[in-house]
């Protein structure tokens, strides 16, 4: 019997984890379709592949495309890309829990999201306050499938220059060898390695719902 074909939307195609995870589920012969929900295009040319060029603040006025079986959603910004708060909020916790709303609307059985190492909603640190209320909004929902990646540093070259994440990646180079045991999960993580989780827990039973940087670098092969 021939397995289903299936259709995925990835919002953040152009990041580095997302290019990652378009380039691998386009060559998966599960998917036969790839919808990239972007503000701007790809650079993906691929017969899978239909773009729509999108205010990703505004999901909801796309609703009738917002249609497939499996959403993967890798959007994020950083303090020094996005240093005003609320547009930070704007994007790290409205466009991710929009998407999940989508995807509940729509009967999207799965959606995975990538969020952070350290993100709780009880934190003093913004930023992983801002995650930690993203994943608390994103689980009460209850879809059917739901996994939240909390990678650590993610060690990816990137078109813009990022000073402290530059700084912390060199650290990482000379010191990752004391982070074992349980400070393990600490390690940078490639987002190639990321995506192959992604892409495994799309295609397999898996119930945990919170998934560590360690245990996504054990799905994703690293």
């Amino acid at each position: 019997m021939k397995t289903k074909e299936k259709t995925a939307i990835v919002l953040g195609a152009t990041g580095v984890t997302g290019s990652a995870l378009v380039s691998l589920l386009t060559n998966h012969k599960s998917y036969a379709k790839i919808k990239l929900f972007s503000r701007s295009l790809s650079g993906f040319t691929h017969s899978k592949i239909d773009e729509y060029l999108v205010d990703l603040q505004d999901l909801e006025k796309h609703k009738t495309s917002f249609t497939a079986d499996e959403v993967y959603c890798c959007i994020g910004t950083t303090k020094a890309k996005t240093p005003d708060k609320e547009t930070y909020k704007h994007i790290d916790y409205g466009i991710p829990l929009q998407a999940a709303k989508l995807c509940k609307e729509n009967g999207i059985g799965t959606f995975m999201v990538i969020s952070a190492l350290g993100a709780n909603a009880s934190s003093s640190v913004f930023y992983n306050k801002v995650k930690g209320q993203m994943e608390d909004a994103v689980i009460a929902l209850q879809l059917p499938k739901t996994h939240i990646l909390q990678p650590s540093l993610i060690a990816g070259k990137r078109e813009e220059k990022r000073m402290g994440e530059w700084l912390a990646k060199q650290f990482f180079k000379v010191f990752q060898f004391l982070l074992i045991g349980s400070l393990k999960k600490y390690r940078p993580i490639h987002p190639e390695t990321i995506a192959k989780a992604m892409v495994w827990l799309g295609n397999n039973e898996e119930n945990t719902i919170k998934i560590q940087s360690d245990k996504i670098k054990e799905l994703g092969g690293e």
